[in-house]
């Protein structure tokens, strides 16, 4: 790959001082903007929002949809066995793709078979049709059994060790990792979310960093240049309609003062003390200290601060008419909607969001447990659909699924273990929905004895083996955005070993 000489310039800068570590600890911004510049991406004449919706634990994909039809919902209940979900409640919640045609990507599923949604996802509240209705109105994809690979592997060679394999498969944190960063070969990269906002935040006129987590801080914002924001969700879902669940009114979404000063709402200093008051003043003073680390602190203080108050004077009064259910993703979800509405009094071109929720490492009472999940997860993704339509942002905003891993085929008592291979949805305008992307695995039963007859994608311990790489799912997303093709062969490097580039499920 060609590097010119801003590039190199960028790049040796940067590594020698530590990314964004050193962009605040020496304090030094004027060589580090310096040199990002050369490669900083010219003003937009557009908006979009990437939002990463990530499932914490590791979502079992074979139960968030399965197939109805009589000869492929028999093999699908003879391998889940007591975990199956019954067939009437799968066809009460039928899925229908479009078909192939118009020189498009997607359409059915490629095994043939029909599908349904759990029912969690087709739930109808208060007028919210949940993700099957925004699949079947076309504002939703599914990306078939997507999973963290080095290159493209199939069961002999994942059996005999002949292909390389990301380290450390099954593991929470490490799958969680590869995911968020998009390099299962680089144990110290920077999330992929990250490196795209380190390649486009110039396009912002404002101050705010182009990167918001409401999930808390992550991996997949993780950058050398921009530092992600993060702030606090609670109660988001009311204060958008101005009122709670008791018709009573609240205010308007706000980031809190800072709780050592006095100004915050769970202080632990007396706001009339002084010398208390003076002294944390002077530790986040700019330029004023000798240790690198304190100059770090005051930088990173002084920042959050600066941010607080230019969100809050952007966010009196802004309200919803979208409802978002007061769940924990209904009200990060519903904080991200705020900020969508005011994004060009921020001077926001690009922003990318993380929102995220755990309990889906379901090794028992999986039944139980996962309706709960995809029920929560359904009614935020379609309410927050309904606010992108309301803002205006709806073809603007792309929102996605990722998770730790799938879960595995093979059950084990009241719950599945850590797997490999599962499916994502995509929502939004932009999105080519009703159609499937990606080969859908078997859901065949392994047998020992047969293993390439009995289930070809089954690793023989009841994972299934990613037929998409992660590779081309975030280069779809990032091509959208806005990522040139050779800033894309920079954020994945490896994205040349799989088939397809891009998958094509954003127009």
């Amino acid at each position: 790959m060609h590097v010119n000489r801003r590039q190199f310039l960028c790049r040796s800068i940067g590594a020698a001082l530590g990314g964004v570590s050193a962009f605040s600890a020496l304090g030094n911004l004027r060589l580090i903007a310096a040199a990002a510049a050369a490669t900083r991406s010219p003003a937009f004449n557009d908006y979009k929002a990437l939002v990463c919706v990530y499932l914490g634990g590791g979502n079992d994909a074979f139960n968030t949809i399965a197939p109805c039809d009589a000869a492929h919902y028999a093999t699908y209940a003879a391998t889940r066995q007591g975990l199956a979900l019954s067939q009437a409640s799968l066809s009460a919640n039928l899925l229908t793709p479009l078909p192939l045609g118009g020189g498009l990507p997607g359409g059915p599923p490629s095994d043939g078979a029909t599908y349904g949604m759990h029912p969690s996802l087709g739930s109808i509240t208060g007028g919210n049709a949940g993700l099957r209705g925004l699949f079947n109105g076309g504002k939703a994809a599914i990306v078939a059994n997507v999973g963290t690979l080095l290159h493209p592997i199939t069961q002999a060679q994942y059996q005999n060790d002949s292909v390389a394999k990301p380290p450390q498969l099954y593991s929470h944190d490490d799958q969680t990792n590869q995911w968020m960063t998009s390099r299962p070969d680089d144990t110290n990269a920077d999330g992929w979310g990250g490196r795209v906002a380190d390649m486009l935040y110039s396009g912002n006129s404002g101050e705010l960093p182009m990167s918001i987590t409401l999930g808390g801080i992550n991996r997949f914002q993780r950058a050398g240049v921009v530092n992600q924001y993060a702030l606090d969700s609670w109660q988001a879902a009311a204060q958008a309609a101005g009122v709670d669940g008791d018709g009573n009114p609240v205010d308007f979404f706000s980031v809190p003062g800072m709780s050592f000063r006095g100004d915050g709402p769970d202080s632990w200093m007396v706001p009339t003390d002084p010398a208390r008051t003076a002294a944390y003043d002077a530790l986040r003073a700019s330029g004023g200290q000798a240790n690198v680390l304190e100059r770090a602190y005051a930088d990173t203080t002084s920042r959050a601060i600066a941010n607080a108050a230019l969100l809050n004077a952007a966010m009196t009064g802004v309200r919803l008419t979208t409802p978002f259910p007061d769940t924990d993703l209904g009200n990060q979800l519903a904080a991200v909607a705020l900020l969508l509405k005011v994004r060009a009094s921020l001077g926001m071109s690009r922003q990318v969001f993380f929102v995220s929720v755990g309990g889906y490492d379901t090794h028992g009472d999986q039944l139980i447990d996962q309706a709960a999940n995809l029920r929560e997860l359904s009614q935020a993704l379609a309410a927050f659909h309904a606010a992108t339509v309301e803002i205006g942002v709806e073809n603007a905003v792309t929102t996605f699924t990722t998770s730790d891993f799938g879960r595995s085929l093979a059950v084990n008592g009241s719950g599945t273990d850590h797997g490999w291979g599962g499916h994502h949805f995509v929502v939004g305008g932009a999105v080519r929905g009703g159609r499937f992307y990606g080969t859908m695995p078997s859901l065949a039963q392994y047998d020992d004895d047969h293993p390439a007859t009995s289930n070809p994608d089954d690793t023989g311990y009841g994972q299934i083996i990613p037929t998409l790489a992660v590779d081309p799912y975030v280069a779809t997303l990032a091509a959208w955005f806005g990522v040139s093709a050779g800033g894309i062969a920079d954020l994945l490097p490896n994205l040349g070993r799989f088939p397809a580039a891009n998958l094509r499920f954003l127009g």
